[in-house]
């Protein structure tokens, strides 16, 4: 096993964390008191109790990973990397920050919970005596964190036990940078506890450095954000009145470009909307279906594109009757997936007030505007959409997926007003110039911004043929991208293989 150096955390984070810990508690109460699982979350968070391990079984005894993934998008994300590792007969206990990354945990890895091969629970609070108690109960041989969720106490619990902890998809913004280097002793700490950093991208890396992390520590792979596990879409499954098209995860899978349009055309027919121009405003927060309906509402006083539906898909359910509210508001017709209406010649906006078909959405619509980017949330997943060939509007808030963007942007999939790296797609159409001197344009504002997202919108949803292929490039180099599961993975098992040579492909605790 590996003889790595430990360096402590700082005393004054301990002391701070010792303190804070009463009123984590509290906080924890205040959110979750009234729902079925309170005690569940208490008793794990604090150390009291906690599910069984993963079992070991005579041709899957390669130890127990831990992994961490805050929430709904760092599950999302690292899915498919715990898939690759569950296949290669490891098991692993899945820890989660927040109640919807916990309910996604459950949702998503179901059968693997259930065929005790993952045991999944709330992270344990980061004092000693906490992170101890998980330990030996857990008994991991390794360690992974999702993006940038450390916390000091843990990584030296980690290192005192010679565990590694692997930071996977790294990923540090600039202000993210800055706030760790508010705390320069305990960000070094954690810096030099990890066994290795697995970062997105060089910016990512060079932040990393500073902080106080050794060039060997380092490896730069790509975003794992690129390898989406695209639920099945079952076209059949959806009768006459719109009912749930079977959209469970399945394993990963990209579909060809003749089959991802084909899917497209025949959901359209099976929503009765083969003939509309169809957009979706995915995963939105507070303040966007307004700007979402808005533009909508400019779209249908166009003679043009009078029959267009918007599709609205909030991030939260929480939200949905508070959208729905939103949208009786603007005078707009409207039909609600949870209320199974159908989707009528007079429907102007459809609310997709359900949860795990994202995907059918996404393949449904002709441009899909992506999520927490137009206020500063930081951007969800663009890749979902372009896997599925559709072409992506994102504001200027993408700071947790930049280098996605920024790759989609390069091959003209994806438009966002302030991106340098945009190409827009030319093809021979009466609409070309118009759309290049669009495209070209930068907002120096949120007011200039909108205005540009329209005419991008505007003119995609009246050429549907660019449209399409703007999808297509996307859904191209998503498959190109990915490799970086693959490069993850081997990372992750050459550090294992380092802390126990001896005993790789066996049971080591």
């Amino acid at each position: 096993m590996s003889d790595r150096a430990v360096y402590q955390t700082p005393f004054y984070y301990q002391f701070l964390i010792g303190v804070l810990k009463p009123l984590y508690r509290l906080q924890v109460w205040r959110r979750s008191h009234k729902r079925d699982n309170y005690q569940q979350e208490v008793a794990q968070r604090f150390g009291k109790q906690y599910p069984p391990r993963p079992a070991i079984t005579g041709h899957s005894n390669k130890g127990v990973i831990w992994c961490h993934a805050v929430s709904l998008g760092e599950t999302n994300t690292v899915a498919p990397l715990l898939d690759a590792l569950l296949a290669s007969g490891y098991q692993i206990w899945l820890t989660n920050t927040t109640q919807t990354g916990f309910a996604r945990g459950a949702s998503r890895f179901a059968d693997a919970i259930a065929q005790n091969r993952m045991s999944h629970s709330y992270v344990p609070v980061d004092t000693p005596t906490v992170i101890e108690t998980f330990l030996t109960h857990v008994q991991p041989i390794a360690a992974l964190f999702v993006e940038t969720e450390l916390w000091a106490n843990i990584l030296t619990k980690l290192a005192e036990h010679q565990i590694p902890s692997i930071l996977v998809n790294g990923r540090l913004s600039a202000s993210s940078f800055k706030s760790y280097q508010k705390i320069g002793a305990v960000s070094s700490s954690m810096m030099k506890n990890l066994a290795l950093i697995i970062a997105q991208d060089s910016d990512s890396a060079k932040r990393f450095r500073q902080l106080g992390a050794d060039s060997a520590q380092i490896r730069v792979a790509g975003s794992l954000k690129w390898v989406i596990n695209t639920p099945k879409i079952d076209v059949e499954a959806i009768d006459s009145d719109n009912l749930a098209v079977d959209a469970k995860d399945a394993s990963a899978q990209i579909p060809s470009k003749k089959n991802a349009l084909a899917k497209k055309n025949a959901l359209a027919k099976a929503f009765a909307i083969a003939d509309r121009p169809v957009w979706v405003a995915a995963s939105t927060h507070n303040g966007e279906e307004e700007t979402a309906l808005s533009l909508h509402q400019q779209l249908l006083s166009q003679t043009a594109l009078a029959n267009t539906l918007l599709i609205i898909v909030p991030r939260h359910p929480e939200r949905f009757d508070e959208v729905a509210a939103l949208i009786e508001k603007t005078g707009l017709t409207m039909a609600r997936r949870s209320f199974d209406e159908a989707i009528n010649a007079d429907t102007q906006v459809y609310l997709a007030d359900s949860m795990g078909e994202m995907m059918t959405w996404y393949t449904l619509a002709n441009v899909a505007l992506v999520g927490g980017s137009l206020v500063d949330i930081g951007g969800h997943n663009p890749v979902e959409p372009a896997s599925v060939a559709t072409p992506i509007i994102m504001g200027r808030h993408t700071q947790s997926c930049q280098s996605v963007v920024d790759k989609l942007a390069e091959v003209g999939a994806l438009y966002q007003p302030n991106n340098q790296f945009y190409r827009p797609m030319t093809i021979n159409s009466s609409n070309e110039c118009a759309k290049s001197t669009v495209n070209h344009q930068y907002g120096t504002d949120s007011t200039d911004d909108i205005a540009l997202i329209y005419k991008q919108l505007e003119a995609w949803l009246s050429d549907l043929p660019l449209a399409t292929q703007a999808g297509q490039a996307g859904e191209t180099i998503t498959v190109q991208q990915q490799a970086v599961l693959t490069r993850q993975l081997a990372m992750i098992e050459d550090v294992i293989e380092r802390y126990y040579p001896k005993n790789l492909g066996q049971e080591i605790l």
